[in-house]
């Protein structure tokens, strides 16, 4: 009878998980009771593994159905209440300590180790055994890392979770999958829902960006088979793509393959926000290009048309680099447009987030060069603790790419606009310099550009 029962329980739990839903339930001080008692059953394994799925399964449906407070509340409860023991892990430490060098030694490091060993990870691992386990620990640490900024003491429950998904998620336990056309439907509305570098807007906008001159992959987790986790669209083109709009345009030809030399990555996109921490972008592209290579044996080139997205931000916080981007002849160029120096009204504007001098006849085309310039000292210069500040930067100077080209008027879309002036970049991916890339940024942070990228960084 038994086994029907947790069948029935992780069944419903499945279902909550894939719906996804969330009600309002509070949690009162009999609750916490009920659910520490709950808890530390399921630490200690009581009652054998059948009764501890099902008490897990319980725990999890508990969760789902209750308000951020109760969430809130929750989680503090495990973090607080089933850490490491500290007499015992001074027991095993001083044990320890007065068997070194001798023949115990080993055998009180393995006891310290044990002690140290909390209860947290007990009840974490529970919750990974029963279905659809892995996709609620990964939304339950998107819950954690929201709590976290404001409630510090989670922290610890943080770091053990975290770490539990860097050993689940692993990239040799992912898989690479091809997105197409024909794929489920249920999968491509996700990507739909995860796109966050250029909006899907609709059905034919998706259908474009499968269609048989482009490519789209994902990794997946074999727990987690219609989520996926990173995912990059990909534009197969004769040269390195100057322009966003140009590639997502529906109504452009679809462009022979045989004649393609040129991969484009123009979108990369997270999908789980629990996963913050758990790197696996980098084997992406990688494998990626492995692919393509496979496939396509006349693409030379692999690179990236990308968003500048914090470009504007820092020229906020540091605005006399602004300022010392535009030469004397920028001035003379805009002096007749209405732009005669630093202090003027239209100066001013330039950071404004609705870009009013687009509207203006031959401002934007004079704003070319020193906006061109600032990028690329942005880009070159530009750090936060000892790492680029851009986020798309660090990224692809991580996994080894250089900064090839920036290209003006890339994305006139109001969001290109409100962060890069409408600028976007290539970084390029060259299979001969990737390895050599990545050793002098992780070794010197030293950032791979292109002669001309370099030249304007200077002026």
């Amino acid at each position: 009878m038994a086994p029907n029962i947790v069948t029935r329980s992780l069944e419903r739990m499945r279902d909550i998980i894939s719906w996804g839903g969330k009600s309002q339930a509070h949690l009162e001080a009999q609750d916490l009771d009920r659910l520490r008692a709950q808890m530390r059953d399921c630490a200690e394994g009581t009652g054998g593994e059948v009764s501890t799925r099902q008490r897990a399964a319980r725990l999890a449906h508990t969760y789902l159905e209750l308000d951020d407070d109760g969430r809130h509340a929750f989680l503090r409860l495990i973090a607080l209440e089933f850490g490491p023991d500290p007499a015992r892990v001074a027991e095993a430490h001083a044990v320890y300590q007065s068997k070194i060098g001798t023949a115990e030694q080993w055998d009180a490091e393995a006891k310290l180790r044990g002690a140290m060993r909390s209860q947290r990870i007990r009840i974490l691992t529970q919750f990974n055994a029963i279905p659809a386990g892995v996709k609620f620990l990964v939304d339950l640490r998107a819950d954690l890392l929201r709590f976290l900024k404001d409630d510090p003491e989670l922290k610890a429950l943080d770091r053990e979770l975290e770490a539990r998904l860097n050993a689940w998620f692993d990239v040799g336990f992912l898989e690479l999958r091809r997105i197409t056309w024909e794929s489920p439907a249920a999968l491509l509305e996700k990507l739909v829902q995860y796109e966050a570098v250029h909006e899907i807007r609709s059905w034919t906008d998706l259908k474009n960006r499968l269609d048989t001159d482009r490519r789209c992959y994902a990794f997946f987790h074999p727990r987690m088979p219609l989520e996926p986790l990173i995912f990059v669209e990909v534009a197969l083109v004769d040269d390195l793509a100057d322009n966003v709009q140009k590639l997502l345009d529906e109504m452009a030809p679809v462009a022979d393959n045989a004649r393609a030399n040129t991969a484009i990555f123009y979108s990369i996109s997270n999908t789980q926000v629990g996963l913050r921490g758990v790197s696996f972008g980098n084997f992406l592209l990688k494998r990626v290009v492995d692919d393509l290579k496979r496939d396509l044996p006349g693409l030379k080139q692999f690179a990236t048309l990308s968003p500048i997205p914090r470009l504007k931000d820092w020229v906020r916080a540091h605005p006399e680099a602004l300022t010392d981007a535009f030469t004397d002849a920028d001035w003379k160029k805009l002096a007749p447009l209405g732009i005669e120096g630093p202090a003027s009204a239209g100066f001013q504007t330039l950071l404004d987030d609705n870009c009013p001098w687009l509207e203006q006849p031959g401002l934007a085309a004079a704003l070319s060069a020193p906006l061109t310039r600032l990028a690329a000292r942005y880009l070159c210069h530009a750090k936060s603790r000892g790492a680029p500040f851009d986020p798309v930067a660090r990224f692809h100077l991580g996994n080894g790419a250089r900064v090839e080209r920036l290209n003006w008027m890339a994305d006139s879309a109001a969001r290109g606009m409100s962060q890069s002036f409408g600028l976007m970049v290539n970084y390029l991916y060259d299979p001969d310099r990737i390895e050599s890339n990545v050793e002098a940024y992780v070794a010197d942070g030293a950032i791979a550009a292109s002669g001309a990228i370099k030249r304007l960084a200077k002026l």
